[in-house]
């Protein structure tokens, strides 16, 4: 595997491979990660890998400085997958000027729910995006869906933008106790870790309340996040929001929509202490 830091020599190595597949992280990988790898390699070749921890997606109080840095581990880890490429730049080879031209996603997409918790999450992942696909020029790209609200974000930008890239989604992976795999888990406690599985436990409840609806509408859609919200709450949660939403823009749904059987999908995210978690449950 080379490992690589300047864009330039990104590109001489690159050049001529009209097939390549990326996948973009910032590290501290693990097997939701590796997925996404072998993914890759099931839609195009060379595979190539970044990881850069993007200082632009994180807010004053976020934890950018404290974002976990595993960077042995994770080349460790690539060059089992057969990865062909880890572009790894540092901040001056990435920025090399200070980024003054962001890309701003749409309101109605990127200031709801994880935007209106994150101000400026967006703006950051959207800039930083563009710019490695710039840099790697992939055929294809491979997101996660566990971050469902990004991955949307991200095809729009891309059709809009006329980029020649195709966005392919790739699966949540779970602990056997459900939780989706997430560099963050490593900052839970073990009694945290223990409780953290309840967060997905109730996305389930929470759909089957839905399925189950005599009459779906907005107000019994509404009533079960609330309720959601209340039960999450009472377990020691700080939930930000339980959210559910039409898979096709995110929107709030509305009674012909759910009449006409609109399919559906229920977001949330949540502190556990400290810990800032996120997940989603399609319908």
């Amino acid at each position: 595997m080379k490992i690589i830091s300047d864009i330039q020599e990104l590109r001489d190595h690159l050049r001529g491979q009209n097939r390549a597949s990326f996948v973009p992280t910032m590290g501290n990988l693990h097997e939701g990660h590796l997925s996404l790898m072998r993914l890759a390699r099931q839609h195009g070749d060379p595979v190539v890998a970044s990881i850069f921890v993007n200082r632009l997606q994180f807010g004053p109080n976020e934890d950018f400085d404290s974002y976990p840095r595993t960077m042995q581990a994770d080349i460790d880890k690539l060059e089992k997958e057969g990865v062909y490429i880890l572009f790894a730049p540092t901040e001056r080879d990435l920025y090399p000027q200070p980024q003054e031209y962001r890309v701003d996603p749409p309101q109605q997409l990127g200031d709801i729910l994880e935007g209106e918790f994150r101000p400026g999450f967006f703006k950051g992942v959207c800039t930083v995006v563009l710019k490695l696909l710039s840099c790697v020029q992939p055929k294809v790209a491979v997101f996660g869906k566990k971050d469902y609200q990004q991955l949307m974000i991200i095809r729009q930008m891309t059709k809009q933008f006329a980029l020649p890239v195709d966005i392919i989604p790739g699966e949540t992976i779970r602990a056997q106790d459900g939780l989706a795999l997430s560099s963050r888990n490593g900052y839970l406690s073990p009694d945290e870790r223990a409780e953290a599985p309840q967060l997905q436990k109730l996305l389930q409840e929470v759909r089957e309340q839905v399925l189950n609806l005599n009459v779906r509408d907005t107000s019994a859609i509404e009533q079960i996040e609330k309720d959601a919200i209340a039960k999450l709450t009472g377990r020691g949660w700080q939930p930000d929001y339980i959210a559910i939403r039409q898979r096709s823009d995110l929107a709030p749904s509305n009674n012909q929509s759910l009449e006409a059987g609109e399919p559906l999908v229920i977001l949330t995210a949540a502190k556990l202490g400290k810990t800032r978690l996120i997940d989603n449950l399609e319908i």
